[in-house]
């Protein structure tokens, strides 16, 4: 028996995460919102320590808001993917995205036959 390889599913998953990088870079959700699932949620914990989120509308909202603004010095590198039939997961870090450093942790799912954000979470850096 043969290992399965998922070399096209990995392409096309990071087609879906590069919007959501070109939408962080530009500051625009319209960008990113075609990655997510309607349902898809997003978390964090707060500076005080408390679970923070929601619907990912509100990521929506607040990338298209103060004090998220186009970066185009923005970095960002997909640091990891890992695909098993039609569940995946991926990680990207960032950096300067107007002016913050994120590492975002993805789950996906290949949902009629394309591949979609149900999940986000992230950790936000503290600023050097």
């Amino acid at each position: 028996m043969s290992k399965p390889t998922y070399v096209k599913e990995y392409q096309a998953i990071t087609r879906v995460l590069n919007n959501y990088i070109d939408g962080c870079k530009q500051a625009r959700s319209s960008i990113m919102k075609p990655a997510f699932s309607e349902q898809a949620t997003m978390f964090s914990v707060d500076a005080k320590g408390e679970l923070t989120g929601g619907p990912i509308q509100e990521l929506f909202d607040a990338i298209d808001n103060p004090p998220f603004r186009p970066s185009p010095e923005a970095q960002s590198a997909i640091v990891q993917v890992d695909i098993v039939g039609t569940a995946a997961s991926a990680r990207i870090d960032s950096n300067d995205v107007s002016g913050f450093s994120f590492s975002d942790f993805f789950h996906l799912l290949k949902v009629e036959g394309k591949w979609t954000i149900v999940s986000k979470i992230y950790h936000t850096h503290v600023a050097p």
